[in-house]
C-alpha cells in the first residue's frame, strides 16, 4: 500500500479545483453541483465550501445516486438515495466523483441527470483519474492523475464515513476484482 494523498494534500486539491471551477466558469453564476454518492457527494460539500470561502456565496450542492443507471449491474431497482433539492434546468452542472477509471459511473451519472431535466452544461470533477477508460469520457478538473495497473486499486477514505482523509494506492489480492473505480 502507498499513500498518495493525506489530509492536507486532500485539502490543498480541493481548494485548487475549487478556484480552477470559478476560473472556468467565470464566477459562480447558474453554477450547481452534485456529488456521486458517496465519496463525490462528499467531495461536492466540501468544493462549495471551498467556493463559499472564496466567492462568499454558497453554491447549491447536492448528491446523485447513480446504482439504478449503471450498465454492469443489472437488474437493480434499488431506492433511489439521490438529494437534488434545486433543477438542474439550463444550469451548469459540476459533477463530483472521487475516482475516474472505466468511465462507466461517469456514464451513469449523465443517464441519472438527464432525467431530472437539460443542464446548460456538464462539466467533471474527480479527485483521482487512473485511467484505463473503457467510454470516452475525461474530466474536466483533476485532482491527480495515477496510472494504475489493473492488479492495482485506489482506496478513497474521508473522514466523514471512514474517520480520516486519505487516497491510496494498493494491490489486489489474487481473485479481487476491481470494477468500482
Amino acid at each position: 500500500m502507498k499513500q498518495l494523498f493525506n489530509e492536507q494534500a486532500i485539502s490543498r486539491t480541493l481548494v485548487r479545483i475549487a478556484h480552477e471551477i470559478l476560473e472556468k466558469n467565470k464566477g459562480c453564476d447558474d453554477l450547481v453541483l452534485l456529488g456521486v454518492v458517496t465519496g463525490g457527494a462528499i467531495l461536492a460539500k466540501r468544493i462549495a465550501s471551498r467556493i463559499k470561502d472564496i466567492e462568499g456565496i454558497e453554491i447549491p450542492c447536492g448528491s446523485l445516486d447513480v446504482t439504478n443507471y449503471r450498465d454492469d449491474r443489472r437488474p437493480l431497482l434499488s431506492e433511489d438515495q439521490s438529494d437534488v433539492p434545486f433543477y438542474i434546468e439550463g444550469k451548469k452542472v459540476v459533477l463530483v466523483d472521487d475516482v475516474l477509471f472505466r468511465g462507466r459511473t461517469v456514464r451513469a451519472a449523465m443517464d441519472a441527470l438527464m432525467r431530472l431535466g437539460r443542464p446548460e452544461e456538464i462539466q467533471l470533477v474527480v479527485l483521482i483519474d487512473r485511467g484505463h477508460r473503457q467510454l470516452p469520457i475525461r474530466a474536466d478538473y483533476v485532482g491527480k492523475n495515477v496510472p494504475t495497473g489493473l492488479n492495482e486499486r485506489i482506496d478513497v477514505h474521508l473522514k466523514e464515513v471512514d474517520g480520516f482523509d486519505s487516497v491510496e494506492l494498493r494491490d489486489l489480492k489474487e481473485n479481487e476484482h476491481d470494477e468500482d473505480n
